[in-house]
């Protein structure tokens, strides 16, 4: 499956899931709205091949764990289709960093070296934003443009079709997107958003990590490794 003028491949599970999709009129707007923006001269983000890389590194039958965002990050260099990672080398954002710090608090586990969770990724943590391009500068430019159609549809397959995931929602966008997942087939862990301006209310020691293993212990499925490992 292409999308815009450049060629991105769509995982074949995702295309099972939410396939019919790319066939509706909103699609056919946003990917209008992208082609105009390149065409203008804007910057966007992420790299043209990066923007399903979350649904690209997590296959729809492998997913445990769902933690849901808002934007990609605005900055150069830092988004790569996954919410709250950035590449290797550069600088912890702050929310990124808080919640390496719940973890450190959580299950002792020690700052990273970087901030790419690619490895979470591919344990089964779906990492989705719900609007997955963004103009560079500009936050929240893309918002309202199809985008948040689209990811409602993969959090929806994901909670009609999966049984026993663990979202994790942090914040009042996160609690509204997954309002109508189902809590009596799936874990839902709510708190403040790990941002600087409300960790200190909630996040901090709200054990979402450790809570999100046992439960999936409990489901027989393996564990995530919340480490992220150093570069090899």
């Amino acid at each position: 499956m292409s999308f815009g003028r450049v060629g991105i491949q769509l995982n074949d599970s995702w295309l099972a899931a939410v396939g019919t999709e790319f066939d509706q009129p909103y699609i056919r707007a946003l990917k209008q709205f992208l082609r105009d923006e390149k065409r203008s001269g804007k910057t966007i983000y992420p790299a043209g091949a990066d923007i399903f890389n979350a649904l690209n590194s997590t296959v729809f039958d492998q997913v445990k764990v769902v933690i849901l965002g808002q934007d990609p990050y605005h900055g150069p260099g830092q988004a790569h289709g996954l919410c709250f990672s950035v590449l290797p080398g550069v600088p912890y954002p702050p929310s990124l960093k808080n919640i390496f710090n719940e973890i450190q608090l959580d299950l002792q586990i020690p700052l990273p070296a970087h901030g790419c969770l690619q490895s979470w990724a591919q344990q089964g943590v779906l990492l989705l934003n719900a609007t997955l391009t963004v103009e560079q500068a500009h936050a929240g430019s893309h918002q309202r443009k199809g985008w948040e159609q689209f990811t409602d549809a993969v959090v929806h397959q994901l909670n009609e079709q999966r049984e026993g995931l663990v979202f994790l929602l942090w914040g009042n966008y996160a609690q509204k997107k997954g309002a109508f997942i189902d809590s009596s087939r799936h874990l839902v862990l709510k708190s403040v958003h790990p941002s600087p301006l409300s960790a200190h209310r909630g996040f901090f020691g709200n054990k979402h990590f450790s809570r999100t293993n046992e439960y999936l212990l409990a489901q027989g499925k393996s564990v995530i490794d919340w480490s992220v490992p150093p570069l090899t």
